[in-house]
């Protein structure tokens, strides 16, 4: 699974802390070059057979070309089998999605679009900074549901300073007559050193309580759920089994290859003879970045052999993000000595955290309840004490 990154933006949004750069001109031929190079020389160090899924992520990658969209994926086939059936989606921003651009990236090899609305409401819109209207949003989305019928997602916030319960709920109305077969829900996060940050610190913006959010976060898969949506990812809904099977693959820990400025990846590397999987971080800074890549081939700035136990954590806190929950078959592939049983189905925490009604353990493995999966973030220490302590 190649994650190519476009990391240039035409503006920074007031809430992202992404790797992201505004730049007055984007040398792209160059940096198609380097990312053609980098995802031949780390999909040939993976010795990966065959390719699940491609994810043009950003930045903004609907800023990029087709035509470097179509040699990364030519760079990839030639590289290892990519399969028909493979889902190759690409990020895009209203305001960077004409109907003819659109058409270019489906000729070039996508067939799956993942579009940042965030927000149907024009004063909040303003407020993240981004760069579309309500309008331009609405009219990406029909060109896109066009041009990729049953493939076409959109990302939503919530949280957002002067939300009221009430304008979230008409938000997600507004959305369910607009959208296509998969939602993404994200709640407002206020990262240091953004604009929107200081403004809430700053006491001129206040965000919603806490409760607030909880119940923001319960209508939403109340709703979604109502309209046939299945809640299969904490932040992720689909229906008509339009599932995104590139960030399936993250939360079952397959392996993954990083691309381009920023972009991490988990892959082994066979190609040099390595037996074990390793956590790999691409230089943040793309001109230094390009310059790795020129004369190295990769720009990989860190690599980490992830320790068994590590492997294992990481499973569990991605797996039980998903309604399947970490399976028998899965956690066997990366413990095959020590069964999911033997670690939590003994006395400990994860048996108290059963008889509370947050999680569940039976023949298809450990999962979350309806109710566990909205309170992950406060269950995950207990299970990963009791991982440590086997």
């Amino acid at each position: 699974t190649p994650c190519p990154q476009w990391p240039y933006c035409r503006k920074r949004c007031s809430y992202c802390n992404f790797n992201t750069y505004v730049v007055p001109a984007v040398d792209e031929a160059a940096v198609r070059a380097c990312l053609v190079q980098e995802a031949r020389t780390l999909l040939r160090l993976s010795q990966v057979q065959s390719i699940t899924s491609v994810f043009f992520g950003g930045g903004t990658p609907s800023l990029a070309s087709p035509r470097t969209v179509a040699a990364v994926l030519e760079a990839v086939a030639g590289a290892a089998h990519l399969p028909t059936s493979a889902e190759v989606t690409l990020e895009a921003n209203p305001s960077s999605t004409d109907t003819a651009r659109l058409a270019g990236f489906r000729a070039a090899g996508i067939n799956r679009l993942s579009i940042g609305v965030q927000s149907l409401d024009d004063a909040e819109l303003r407020l993240l900074g981004r760069e579309h209207t309500a309008a331009e949003a609405q009219k990406a989305v029909e060109a896109a549901r066009g041009l990729f019928p049953g493939r076409t997602s959109i990302d939503l916030l919530f949280g957002l300073p002067g939300q009221s319960l009430d304008s979230w709920a008409q938000g997600l109305e507004a959305a369910l007559g607009l959208c296509d077969d998969h939602i993404s829900l994200y709640q407002l996060t206020l990262e240091r050193g953004t604009a929107l940050a200081a403004q809430v610190r700053g006491g001129t913006l206040s965000l919603p309580p806490q409760d607030q959010l909880a119940d923001m976060y319960q209508t939403a898969r109340t709703v979604l759920v109502a309209a046939g949506f299945r809640h299969y990812e904490v932040s992720n809904f689909a229906r008509k089994g339009a599932l995104s099977n590139h960030n399936l693959s993250y939360w079952r820990a397959d392996q993954y290859i990083g691309v381009g400025p920023g972009a991490h990846g988990r892959f082994v590397p066979r190609g040099e003879g390595g037996c074990s999987r390793e956590a790999r971080v691409q230089t943040l800074e793309p001109v230094t970045w390009m310059r790795e890549v020129q004369s190295q081939g990769h720009g990989t700035r860190s690599r980490v052999v992830l320790s068994p136990l590590e492997q294992l954590e990481e499973l569990l806190t991605l797996g039980l993000r998903t309604d399947e929950g970490v399976t028998h078959e899965r956690w066997g592939h990366f413990s095959p000595q020590l069964s999911l049983q033997a670690v939590f189905g003994v006395p400990g925490e994860a048996q108290a955290l059963q008889e509370q009604g947050w999680l569940l353990l039976d023949g298809s493995g450990l999962r979350c309840t309806w109710a566990g999966l909205a309170v992950l973030d406060s269950l995950l220490p207990d299970l990963l004490c009791q991982l440590q302590r086997h």
